[in-house]
């Protein structure tokens, strides 16, 4: 318990450092991370990421390590996004949610057009703790092509029939081109965009306007999320903790999506390449200052509800 208080107190005074620049007075309000990673890199068989060349995050990230680095900022629920490739890492990583409260749910890996894909789904959609799939730039796969699999629109129909998510992974112009035409396709399905302020935007006129043309499309759903996560960056080596900087870009993405389509995601662990848990909410907590007392209960917790549906599990943790 000492070590847990002492390790809350230096990062509250991180956060108090961090997002000082904002200038502004902050309430508290309850906070569901939408975007964590779980893995234990001491299990038998190792994982499949890290690797284990990442000396800053090859180290187990469970629940109680990110209860730790997270509580002081009043974190109260968080969602653990699939970090491996492995069929039997759904249920390891449903087992690890399962046991641990302060988990809300987990989003899964599975392949839509696999001869196992019903079976899997019906499986894990058993345990409510189970929101979704995630599917895009990882695990050398390919959305745009893979669209055009036997099963593939039918897997993902059965996914929206489930009330279940599909989430995208590490976006680019390609990549939201494809989810515009998931859209279109299984209009009745529920889509989250994960890191899309990382996005990178192209710089060629007509491909940089079909980008943002793309994401107005996307907005026009009333089931598309994006999550405003890998929001940090570094210039020649230094992090840049002035919200400001990030201000415009930002903007352009809420002015899009609008209040209710955004949510908060850390990365954690995958954010310390970049920033610690304090500087990155810092950073986050400096830009939301400048939104709504309503706009900021959404981008914390609301909107990540309607997002994924959500059911609470302690008493601390919101509920519509």
């Amino acid at each position: 318990m000492k070590l847990a208080a002492l390790s809350a107190g230096a990062a509250a005074l991180e956060l108090a450092g961090a997002g000082a620049a904002s200038g502004a007075a902050w309430e508290q309000i309850p906070v569901i991370d939408a975007h964590i990673h779980l893995f234990d890199t001491l299990r038998p068989g190792g994982v499949p990421w890290p690797e284990k060349s990442d000396t800053v995050i090859y180290k187990p990230a469970l629940p109680e390590r990110y209860v730790l680095e997270s509580a002081a900022f009043g974190i109260v629920g968080a969602i653990a996004i699939e970090a491996s490739p492995l069929a039997s890492d759904n249920q390891w990583l449903l087992n690890v949610v399962r046991n641990h409260p302060v988990m809300v749910g987990m989003v899964g890996d599975l392949v839509p057009s696999s001869p196992t894909f019903l079976t899997d789904l019906e499986r894990l959609h058993g345990d409510a703790l189970f929101l979704g799939i995630r599917y895009g730039n990882l695990w050398n796969r390919d959305l745009a092509a893979d669209l055009e699999n036997a099963g593939f629109i039918d897997g993902l129909t059965a996914l929206a029939r489930a009330g279940l998510v599909f989430e995208s992974a590490n976006p680019d112009p390609r990549l939201i081109a494809a989810i515009v035409e998931v859209a279109e396709r299984v209009p009745d399905l529920r889509i989250v965009i994960d890191h899309l302020p990382h996005a990178p935007v192209p710089t060629e006129v007509d491909a940089r306007d079909q980008y943002w043309a793309n994401l107005r499309l996307l907005a026009g759903s009333p089931r598309v999320f994006v999550k405003l996560s890998e929001i940090p960056v570094r210039e020649n080596g230094k992090l840049m903790t002035d919200p400001h900087f990030y201000k415009v870009s930002l903007d352009a993405l809420w002015d899009i999506f609008g209040e209710d389509h955004v949510l908060f995601g850390s990365d954690w662990p995958n954010s310390d390449h970049v920033a610690t848990y304090a500087q990155t909410f810092g950073i986050v907590r400096g830009y939301m200052a400048g939104k709504s007392a309503e706009a900021r209960e959404k981008y914390f917790w609301k909107n990540s509800i309607a997002a994924y549906k959500w059911v609470r599990r302690r008493a601390d943790q919101p509920s519509l």
